[in-house]
């Protein structure tokens, strides 16, 4: 249904990524916030995740505008040896998509 909870304030750091590192830099809890989506390795995520996700994430660069839209990016990504989330069901495409047009989500 696509419910949006937040545990952690933007402004504090949290411990979502673990040993991480993204760009050059480690400890990616240090500079960044964590987005967790309900999911698994073989179910697709719904239309209202991706929708509510892209929504947050706008939010999140107008308060944050040092946050560019390349830096988006999942737990895969930034910990590949650890972490597989949001995994192979992501349509990142899809995804990217939202984030440039308001109007779809």
């Amino acid at each position: 249904r696509g419910v949006l909870t937040q545990f952690v304030s933007t402004q504090a750091r949290a411990w979502h990524a673990g040993k991480s590192q993204w760009q050059g830099r480690d400890d990616c809890n240090d500079f960044s916030v964590g987005i967790e989506l309900e999911g698994t390795a073989t179910r697709p995520f719904t239309k209202a995740q991706y929708r509510r996700c892209a929504r947050l994430c706008r939010a999140l660069r107008q308060r944050h505008p040092a946050i560019a839209e390349t830096a988006i990016v999942g737990h895969q990504h930034i910990a590949p040896v650890r972490k597989w989330d949001p995994g192979p069901c992501f349509d990142w495409d899809y995804f990217k998509d939202l984030l440039q047009d308001d109007r779809k989500s």
